[in-house]
């Protein structure tokens, strides 16, 4: 398989950012997955990072190239997320649970299928024209299913930022899975924090992914955000990939990944801590140091996909 990925956050106007991202891949199969900590609770960044940290390695540890089932296995990963974020809160004697939201995204055999829990998102993209979204896990949402309030308050709402679903919550999580969606070369898939939908509105997602590279449009549109909400707004985060299929002779440009050259059974990630690490002094990574491991799969990755063509 071949796809192009890029991502990138902004603390925004926060202090510190509590978002968090990264990808993994084998030969068959690509695990996207973007989490934002709950910032009205304590420890936010902390419950996005074990977050990713447990859906990342249950997906080393299980994926042999592809997942036999891929619903379950992003549905049982969150739900165990969300038991080692209560785990880390029990270690640490915390007055309470530290929470986030999270959006994960499966790629294999050509179909993607995601899960979400709050109101982080995914867009599916083609053409110009968005194919799918989640739908938020909020106050408005439930409002506007039942009549009670318009789509076009969706940003101005007093009742928008209201969650009922996250990762860390006393009660056990809802967990909403997508059915299967078939990709065609040139979808996009764009998973993304509410400090950036909020911001920008989908046409302008939309137009910027179909205008330019993912590897353009995700900083402009990160950047972009970041400085319209200014000193007040929340941390901007996008994670975002073109899907160029199965692979060929020739790669669409040097920015994709051709995964063919992998060895069976090896996983490549971004995200960098092991799932049952010392909970008591877990490592959130600064943004210099996750960039650092993406250029460094890059740069394997290129090489490896140079090789590939000289022989």
């Amino acid at each position: 398989m071949r796809f192009s990925v890029y991502q990138e956050s902004h603390t925004g106007g926060r202090q510190n950012n509590q978002d968090r991202m990264g990808y993994c891949f084998t030969r068959d199969a690509l695990l996207l997955l973007l989490a934002d900590g709950m910032g009205g609770h304590i420890r936010g960044e902390a419950a996005a990072t074990i977050a990713l940290q447990t859906i990342s390695s249950m997906f080393q540890e299980q994926a042999r190239d592809h997942l036999p089932d891929p619903e379950a296995f992003l549905e049982q990963s969150m739900l165990a997320a969300h038991r080692e974020i209560h785990r880390y809160r029990a270690l640490n004697n915390l007055p309470e649970t530290p929470r986030t939201t999270m959006v994960a995204c499966l790629v294999q055999s050509g179909q993607a299928v995601w899960a979400h829990c709050g109101d982080s998102r995914l867009y599916w993209m083609r053409n110009g024209e968005i194919l799918a979204r989640t739908k938020d896990h909020s106050r408005l949402e439930m409002l506007i299913a039942q009549g009670r309030a318009d789509e076009s308050e969706r940003s101005t709402h007093p009742d928008r930022n209201k969650l009922f679903n996250c990762l860390g919550a006393p009660s056990q999580p809802l967990i909403d899975v997508s059915r299967r969606a078939a990709l065609q070369p040139g979808d996009v898939l764009l998973l993304c924090s509410d400090g950036l939908w909020s911001t920008l509105d989908d046409t302008i997602l939309v137009r910027s992914l179909r205008e330019s590279t993912v590897m353009r449009a995700v900083p402009d549109m990160v950047r972009g955000a970041a400085r319209i909400a200014g000193k007040k707004g929340d941390n901007v985060t996008a994670l975002a990939v073109t899907w160029e299929g199965a692979s060929v002779d020739d790669l669409a440009n040097s920015t994709t990944i051709l995964t063919d050259a992998l060895p069976a059974g090896t996983v490549t990630t971004t995200i960098q801590a092991p799932r049952h690490a010392d909970l008591e002094g877990i490592d959130v990574f600064s943004d210099a140091e996750i960039e650092k491991a993406i250029d460094e799969i890059r740069g394997a990755i290129e090489k490896s996909n140079r090789i590939t063509h000289k022989s």
